[in-house]
């Protein structure tokens, strides 16, 4: 029964970790490459290279705290009802 409540706690820690991801990509970003914003695999102004770094940045901070987010709604679900949220 506790399990159930885990779905919609795990569905809020995602979304927060979502926003966590990108004010922490942005903030990377613009101090490695003193850009404002990020390239747009669209946009003209920027090269192959900025574009592929820029996407591969985002998608490896997006999916460290993604698994940070998640580990840690587990790890809080399992301090509080004293079951690990999946089954072993």
């Amino acid at each position: 029964m506790n399990k159930v409540l885990y779905k919609p706690l795990s569905m809020v820690v995602s979304a927060a970790g979502g926003v966590l991801a990108g004010i922490a990509f942005r903030q990377i970003w613009k101090r490695v490459s003193g850009e404002e914003e990020a390239p747009d695999a669209t946009d003209r102004d920027f090269t192959w290279t900025q574009v592929i770094v820029a996407a591969a940045a985002q998608g490896a901070i997006f999916g460290a705290v993604k698994a940070a987010t998640e580990r840690a709604g587990a790890v809080g679900y399992r301090k509080a009802t004293g079951d690990w949220p999946t089954e072993d």
